[in-house]
């Protein structure tokens, strides 16, 4: 549907000052409500609108709604890092309700084989409905509270067909956290005279705003890596049910009217059907009679896409499903002024409601249609399969148990079976050890999704992505993987997934080692230090009492330390369990290579992080670094925001991070830091933070541009010839040095790096101050422009460079990008532990 648009008369509501809002305002017309459900206001203490609520408010509706209603239930599904619940209303008919589980198991049927005997005429459509998964786009949970009254509350018999042929899985905050951060910003600068004026604070959040989660995450790009609790939750919810339709209502800039899907056709990714694309738009006709009504403008087919399937509108359409994104212009406060007039909260939530309930009413007129489709999604799918030449995936990592265990972990989540491996094999040159390998069936009832999880795509339609547009899992996780022919060393079929346990060997009287591959060797390492104990890294491999250990290998001598032997062993213990690892004790220090009082280990002191954040710095990239220390590594993160840079104590750090900035600090500050680097501090910066190190005389670069001229470009085709030079996230090899500290724990020669950024570092004229390198040909998996790729070419993505005592390093790519890059996580970790070794 090319953007169409209606005329306007109510298109930005109430144009003055706040007015008293009833509940008419947003209901549909000519319904009529059970007097003995309780509307919002009663529960809430004001109207819907006047105020933006709090998750605490939300959640006391929902329950009150619950207590009710017959046709209402509520499940809590668990909490969010502050301890807020995830709740899910179930609405359906009550008699629907005393059959629930029945509808459930005959919904799932359509999934599997067999289900073509299934008859869906008289069979519930399913449609999830999640509201603000950005916290500070909070008309959707505003809506979603009217949404699940009218849905409570209706009468007549309209609303009695829909709940007959209808469950509606209600998540009326995708994101409390952020919600609550954003609710109390909002309010709390709200004035008595509203005031439209868009420099009032009150449209100005304070770093890092409301959009994300605790750990600053957008949870909006987590439905396929799963690794938040949020995300958890939901995608449990929506395995239990495989929703028909599953809608994802959001807001967009202020000066923007109301988008809903479907997006940009070109962009939509290969593995989603053609027909879903088409029901999709079929629905939309529904969304647009409903928004012409009320006189809302609108458009569709622009700007969004359907490619990365870690988002809520596209995860379904690999699942059987239809995603359905809505955008709807953000009023951000209460009332503001923006290029079509003044824009009102309450007209915020009303597009809102109307499109969540015209959803509704496509789901019950295609009812019949969209379950067909569902059945014959699998059926498609169990046909690929089977003519699929590749009849399993194996994945591991002959030296990290824990890595492969969380991704094996992330298939699980997602319901797709996995196999432990029958004894250790080789294929393809590459060895898979039982124990730290997992084989997946592709023949099996999430095969396309098993496919979107391990694909990796260099070709595309378009050269323009709303997200990014590579995220092949086993290259996020560094993991060696190759299709197999057959199930022939497919071991038994893991029910209840654990991790390996560590262990210590034995008690020492001399030293204990551990080899650096595993994930958790990090966290082993700084348990180790914080108890206050003596710990060394070896810079060569030797073999010791017929063991071979690598670069990197740790090593805890027993004596002249705080704790007696029966003591430090006891810890050792702890550390193995808690870190997941194996720790040898030995009884010699003679080895084939060095000895282990060779000068070649080095000691090791316990790091002290500190981190910039605040405004101009990314908070994705900030949380993505808080949340690796803090609940990974159980690592103490400091965060200092630049309005308190200048009277921060630096010496009590030996390691401060420079997350992705542009503005980076003012003269003063630079000073500050760079005085703290020559007095021998570690400072690391990210991504385009490497510019500001470069330009402020940090660091010495050379970097390399590419110039792109815009010939034969029409002024129409301007942004898409800009849009196509820009990185938004694709995949790359690169050749590493291991006998390099930050490389350390690598076993391969190899290793897939994520970018995002188009800095090029052009690398050292002395190849060992190159320790990773892209190859010649490093596109792995994802979308870049000739011209970029071929500067990227045997470019550096790491450097370091000495300033004063201390010194400075550089990473132009993300290393723990969206939490579910465990591949590279251990880059930072080494730059960290082994900063006084390079």
């Amino acid at each position: 549907m090319k953007k169409i648009l209606s005329l306007l008369f109510l298109f930005f509501g109430i144009a003055q000052a706040q007015e008293k809002i009833n509940l008419s305002y947003y209901l549909p017309d000519n319904v009529t409500y059970d007097q003995n459900i309780p509307t919002p206001e009663s529960v809430l203490g004001f109207q819907v609108g006047k105020w933006h609520v709090t998750h605490d408010k939300l959640a006391e509706y929902m329950k009150a709604l619950a207590k009710a209603s017959d046709r209402i239930t509520i499940e809590d599904r668990g909490n969010t890092f502050e301890d807020r619940p995830l709740l899910l209303l179930t609405i359906t008919s009550p008699q629907n309700h005393q059959r629930l589980e029945s509808i459930r198991q005959d919904h799932i049927k359509l999934t599997e084989t067999g289900s073509n005997s299934l008859n869906v005429n008289n069979m519930p459509i399913v449609v999830y409905e999640g509201f603000s998964i950005h916290g500070n786009e909070s008309s959707g949970s505003n809506a979603a509270i009217l949404a699940a009254y009218h849905l409570a509350a209706a009468q007549g018999p309209q609303i009695d067909e829909l709940l007959n042929d209808t469950v509606i899985l209600l998540d009326p905050c995708l994101n409390p956290d952020g919600l609550q951060r954003f609710s109390y910003w909002a309010n709390t600068n709200k004035s008595e005279n509203l005031n439209p004026d868009t420099n009032d604070r009150e449209f100005h959040e304070v770093w890092p705003g409301g959009r994300t989660n605790h750990y600053w995450f957008d949870m909006n790009r987590d439905w396929l890596p799963v690794q938040l609790p949020e995300s958890r939750a939901r995608i449990e919810s929506f395995h239990k049910w495989m929703p028909n339709i599953l809608t994802d209502h959001h807001e967009m800039g202020s000066n923007s009217t109301f988008f809903f899907q479907p997006g940009v056709p070109s962009r939509t990714h290969p593995l989603t059907p053609k027909l879903n694309q088409e029901l999709t738009k079929e629905i939309a006709q529904f969304h647009a009679k409903a928004l012409d009504k009320i006189g809302s403008l609108y458009y569709s087919e622009e700007n969004f896409d359907d490619f990365y399937y870690g988002k809520g509108s596209t995860f379904p359409d690999v699942n059987g499903g239809i995603g359905i994104l809505f955008e709807q212009g953000s009023s951000r406060g209460h009332k503001r002024m923006t290029e079509n007039g003044i824009l009102t909260f309450p007209f915020t939530i009303k597009n809102q409601l109307t499109t969540a309930l015209s959803t509704l009413e496509a789901a019950k007129n295609m009812r019949t249609k969209i379950l067909g489709y569902q059945r014959d999604f699998f059926a498609n799918a169990r046909g690929e399969a089977n003519r699929n030449r590749a009849k399993a995936i194996v994945f591991g990592d002959e030296k990290d148990a824990a890595k492969t265990y969380h991704l094996a972990e992330i298939l699980k989540r997602h319901q797709i079976d996995i196999h432990e491996v029958k004894s250790d094999f080789t294929s393809n040159g590459k060895r898979f050890k039982k124990g730290y390998s997992y084989i997946v069936p592709t023949n099996q009832k999430n095969s396309r999704l098993i496919n979107a999880i391990f694909e990796k795509r260099t070709s595309f339609q378009d050269s323009l992505f709303y997200d990014i547009s590579a995220w092949s899992f086993p290259l996020a996780f560094n993991l060696d993987h190759t299709n197999l022919s057959s199930l022939t060393n497919a071991g038994n079929k893991i029910e209840n997934l654990s991790p390996r346990t560590g262990s210590v060997s034995g008690k020492s009287t001399y030293a204990y080692l551990f080899e650096w591959h595993e994930y958790y060797t990090p966290k082993a390492a700084n348990m180790i230090l914080k108890k206050g104990l003596r710990a060394k890294v070896g810079r060569t491999p030797f073999e010791l009492q017929g063991k071979k250990y690598d670069y990197g290998t740790i090593m805890i001598p027993v004596q002249n330390q705080k704790l007696d032997a029966d003591q430090l062993y006891a810890f050792l213990q702890k550390v193995a369990r808690s870190s997941h690892i194996d720790i040898t004790a030995v009884s010699t220090g003679v080895t084939k290579g060095i000895d282990l009082g060779s000068n070649d280990f080095e000691a090791l002191r316990l790091p002290k992080v500190a981190m910039l954040v605040g405004s101009g710095v990314t908070s994705y990239d900030a949380g993505e670094m808080w949340h690796l220390f803090d609940t990974r590594y159980d690592m103490n993160l400091t965060k200092i925001d630049k309005n308190n840079f200048n009277g921060a104590n630096l010496d009590k750090y030996n390691v401060f991070i420079l997350p992705n900035t542009w503005s980076g600090l003012n003269k003063g500050q630079q000073e500050k830091l760079k005085k703290w680097v020559q007095n021998g501090g570690t400072l690391i910066g990210y991504r385009n933070a490497v510019n500001w190190l470069k330009n402020n005389d940090f660091i010495k670069l050379k970097l390399k541009e590419t110039d792109v001229k815009a010939k034969n470009v029409t002024f129409e085709q301007r942004n898409k010839h800009f849009g196509a030079q820009v990185i938004g996230g694709a995949i790359f090899e690169a050749n590493i040095d291991r006998s390099h500290p930050v490389n350390f724990g690598y076993k391969n020669n190899k290793l897939p790096m994520f970018r995002n950024t188009t800095v090029f570092i052009a690398a050292d004229s002395s190849s060992y101050n190159n320790p990773i390198r892209y190859t010649k040909n490093p596109l792995l998996s994802g979308y870049i422009s000739e011209e970029n790729l071929e500067q990227l070419k045997e470019t550096v993505p790491f450097q370091s460079k000495r300033l004063g005592r201390g010194k400075v390093v550089v990473f132009t790519d993300n290393t723990n990008f969206r939490a579910f890059w465990y591949g590279t996580n251990k880059l930072l970790m080494n730059a960290i532990f082994f900063r006084e070794l390079y």
